[in-house]
């Protein structure tokens, strides 16, 4: 049969010298020759394959796209891939090829077809895509190019759609640890879940999905901190465990994944039935995978891993001295070279660190320095766990330090938190805790480095804030560090402790509203840096706009290329910098919650306690140290829990021997509010660019029914304020039905001067939903921070809880008033707490007419009296208005 076939070759060879390169039947007897070789290669009486594969590719360039038999060209090509990668070693690139050509050949194959019938059959296209799924991850770009194309072949209701899915999240998912890009996991958590959602019950990986669901998720919890993340990977892997009964073959691997998650939220919640469940979990797995398991050394390091968790929280001497060996009989499975030898020593080595520490003794300490020091000679210098190893050398010498107090262990463990914390690779959440913890301990040890580490916590965590799409998620961050909320003032205080006042005033500015910060740098004019260069400018613009659309949403942008803008536009440019005094106050932390509702006799109290502790001190410095002039603007940036405080209120409430009354703060100047030092320098900025002024008053005191009560009073202000401004000024009126969500914001956007009077709602769960109350929807925060408004000067927000703060990040200030700031307005006057909207109308009338009073005709309103204006107003009313409905109004701005 062998010579039938020669003889077969031997013609077909002879008709192809008689068909030269432009003959119309060259692509037929090219293909009849190459099948011919084919049959030989299969059959194995011919070796050369490549001669065949390049008569195949011949012939198809002589079927190009569109032409009528282009498809079935396409397939006699796959056929000889298929069969090359069978022969020769399951060799990866012939198998590639294929797929890729698949891609081609299915669209061109219409249902019903012969064509169609063999290459959507289990030896066409199914071949293929089991296949390239049978193969091992391929990080590469090029490996996950491959896996996108199987996806391609598997379209929604292919059964192999589910794997597919799969093998590209797990792809992805390393891809991320090796490149840092955020898309590969997000898209990798995204692949993940399509692949759970297509198991039908009973499915038979769907175990093994759910596992790769929760990886991804744990991955992205360790890499931004979200405990949603790591709540929904433990629920996952409780699920993956529940179809992995006892007697089932993949128990172990369920078993000591959801362990380890366990002890990750015990680490972070300290909830004890969490720690023992991982115990238990990790045990019943070391049951599965007895000695000589391939397994076993894994098991090993994960039990000694929760039982060192439960010490450390516990003081339970037992678990440690149990976790120690046990991590010592990983160490002996895994020789020099195991790709995971560096996590034992790591592990055994902080363990051996927590027993000197209670037991003192030195071999214990040696053998920790020296485990860390051969687990970096291992890793190489862009791995990301050289930041573990960094952080436990550093706790080894910290301990070291702690017993023995020699200075070289302490410089030792604070250029390891050095490293720690600023090594490249590893997720911003770890290396934020890291920062912080090197702050307590310099702090704690008077080291110089507090105020580096200071300034590296507030670097990393705006980076990590850059990572986040949209401001709500932003705000979830922030919170996640919740240890840290007096972060900003214990720096400026540690600065001032160390005489650098400019310091301390930029380590504050720095620590506090980082959001407002971060969305600013989205809309900083850029003409400056425009004349400095033109192409950063271009970028930074288009980025701006592009992250500045995701305000309001999560969708994912080009974070990366958005934070290297933003920090080449802070290196280009220099914004004028302030310089202001600054006291350092020892004096308790003093909450003032729901003033409106104290007695008179204890509000009294209370605003005597805000002007003794707090605002005395400095009223000296600014009457004796800066000579200040009485009746001068001065601006309160309170920090942390003073964001609570109504400082402007402060009062001492006695009377001097000549019966006449001690001044309060408000006697003595003018107060303003400024979320950040920056808002107030942009604000005057841009006061600089000034347009034809034109008000509107927007009043809404009839919301749809079961919204909010009726507001009786909101129309009489409404009128009252029209009568109150200027004729000469362009003046319209919002109110009614016509007060909607779309009606209001557009008033915004197209006035310079507004006045609001309707309900405003602050949502202490999501302050970013914080809202006025409209005839149909409500104008959010979220609403208002996406408009851009830069024409924008003044706006008297006449609602309820206008300048209330979030709880949860104090620092942030967020709320409508700073909303409005940031959207453009320059000056804005808001509110504590509740507004009397009868009683308000008196501080109303008051503000305007002592605003407009000297106003004559041609000349422009001025948004920086404001302030001015509401002081001399809450005065005027003394008689009229209580002193609690008084003092809930404040002046945000210029």
């Amino acid at each position: 049969m062998v010579s039938h076939l020669n003889d077969a070759m031997q013609h077909f060879q002879s008709v192809l010298d008689q068909c030269p390169v432009g003959h119309p039947d060259r692509a037929a007897v090219l293909t009849n020759l190459a099948w011919a070789r084919l049959d030989g290669y299969i059959e194995n009486d011919l070796q050369d394959i490549d001669s065949v594969i390049s008569l195949f590719h011949e012939a198809l360039a002589l079927r190009p796209q569109g032409h009528p038999d282009h498809p079935l060209y396409l397939y006699h090509l796959t056929e000889a891939l298929n069969w090359r990668y069978a022969k020769e070693n399951f060799i990866a690139a012939y198998i590639h090829e294929s797929a890729q050509l698949y891609c081609k050949l299915l669209p061109l194959c219409p249902e019903g077809t012969y064509l169609h019938c063999i290459a959507a059959g289990a030896d066409g296209v199914d071949y293929v895509i089991r296949a390239c799924n049978k193969l091992p991850i391929d990080t590469s770009d090029e490996g996950i190019h491959v896996q996108r194309v199987v996806l391609e072949l598997c379209p929604l209701g292919n059964e192999h759609r589910p794997n597919a899915l799969d093998m590209l999240g797990r792809a992805l998912r390393p891809r991320f640890e090796q490149c840092g890009s955020i898309d590969n996991l997000d898209e990798s958590i995204q692949r993940s879940r399509e692949a759970v959602s297509l198991c039908s019950e009973g499915h038979s990986k769907c175990y093994v999905y759910l596992n790769e669901l929760a990886m991804s998720l744990l991955t992205c919890f360790n890499h931004q901190g979200n405990y949603h993340d790591l709540n929904e990977a433990i629920s996952l892997y409780e699920e993956a465990l529940r179809l992995c009964p006892i007697g089932h073959q993949y128990r172990d691997f369920t078993l000591d994944n959801l362990g380890s998650a366990l002890i990750t939220r015990f680490n972070q919640r300290s909830d004890v039935n969490d720690i023992n469940r991982a115990i238990s979990l990790q045990h019943e797995a070391l049951t599965l995978r007895p000695p000589g398991h391939p397994y076993h050394d894994y098991t090993l390091n994960n039990l000694a891993m929760a039982l060192k968790s439960r010490y450390d929280k516990l003081d339970v001497s037992e678990d440690l001295d149990e976790a120690i060996d046990l991590h010592r009989d990983s160490l002996q499975l895994r020789l020099h070279g195991h790709p995971f030898r560096y996590l034992t020593l790591n592990n055994l080595s902080s363990a051996l660190s927590s027993r000197f520490t209670r037991t003192q003794k030195n071999e214990d300490i040696e053998e920790a320095i020296r485990l860390c020091q051969e687990s970096l000679e291992a890793l190489p210098s862009l791995h990301p766990a050289r930041h573990f190893s960094y952080t436990w050398l550093q706790e080894a010498y910290l301990a070291r330090y702690s017993v023995q107090r020699k200075s070289p262990d302490l410089s030792l463990a604070v250029e390891n938190f050095r490293l720690a914390s600023q090594h490249p690779t590893q997720g911003f959440p770890d290396r934020i805790l890291t920062a912080w913890n090197w702050i307590v301990e310099a702090e704690q040890h008077n080291h110089p480095s507090a105020l580096e580490a200071y300034t590296t916590f507030f670097e990393l965590l705006d980076r990590h804030l850059v990572t986040r799409s949209s401001a709500i998620s932003r705000r979830e961050a922030a919170a996640a560090f919740h240890y840290a909320r007096s972060a900003p003032v214990d720096a400026g205080s540690c600065a001032i402790r160390r005489h650098n006042l400019q310091k301390a005033v930029k380590l504050v500015e720095q620590g506090r509203g980082q959001q407002w910060s971060l969305a600013s740098r989205l809309r900083t004019p850029l003409e400056d840096l425009e004349f400095t260069n033109p192409n950063i400018a271009h970028k930074f613009s288009e980025l701006s706009k592009r992250v500045a659309d995701a305000q309001g949403s999560a969708v994912s942008t080009d974070r990366a290329a958005a934070e290297w803008a933003a920090i080449q536009y802070r290196r280009i440019t220099t914004h004028g910098s302030a310089s202001w005094p600054s006291h350092h106050l020892h004096c308790e932390s003093i909450l003032l919650q729901r003033y409106h509702r104290e007695s008179r006799k204890d509000l009294i109290v209370l605003l005597r306690t805000v002007w003794e502790a707090i605002m005395l001190p400095i009223v000296n410095v600014l009457e004796h140290v800066l000579e200040l002039k009485h009746q001068s603007r001065i601006w309160l940036c309170p920090t942390a829990a003073f964001t609570s405080i109504p400082l402007h209120a402060a009062h001492p409430f006695q009377t001097r021997p000549d019966r006449s009354k001690e001044p309060c703060l408000e006697d003595l100047y003018i107060c303003s509010y400024a979320p950040t030092l920056s808002a107030l320098i942009r604000s005057r900025k841009m006061m600089k660019k000034r347009v034809c002024p034109s008000f509107v008053a927007i009043g809404q005191g009839q919301p749809r029914a079961g919204k909010s009560k009726e507001l009786l009073a909101v129309d009489s202000e409404i009128e009252l304020v029209r009568k109150l401004v200027p004729e000469t000024i362009n003046h319209t009126t919002i109110s009614g039905d016509s007060a909607t969500r779309a009606g209001a914001l557009r008033g915004l956007e197209e006035n310079t001067w507004v006045h609001l009077a309707c309900h405003g709602k602050q949502d202490r769960e999501q302050p970013y939903n914080s809202h006025f109350v409209m005839k149909d929807k409500p104008i959010t925060l979220l609403d208002i921070m996406e408009k851009d408004i830069p024409h924008a000067e003044f706006a008297f927000l006449s609602a309820c809880h206008t300048a209330v703060g979030d709880e949860e990040t104090p620092d942030e200030v967020i709320h409508l008033a700073a909303g409005l700031q940031f959207s453009g307005f320059k000056s804005v006057i808001g509110t504590l707490w509740e507004v009397d909207d009868a009683v308000a109308n008196h501080v109303v009338k008051a503000f305007y007419e002592n605003l407009f009073k000297d106003l004559e005709d041609g000349d422009k309103m001025d948004c920086t009296k404001a302030a001015w204006a509401l002081n001399r107003a809450t005065h005027s009313v003394k008689t009229k208005v209580p002193l609690e409905q008084r003092m809930v109004f404040i002046h945000v701005g210029v």
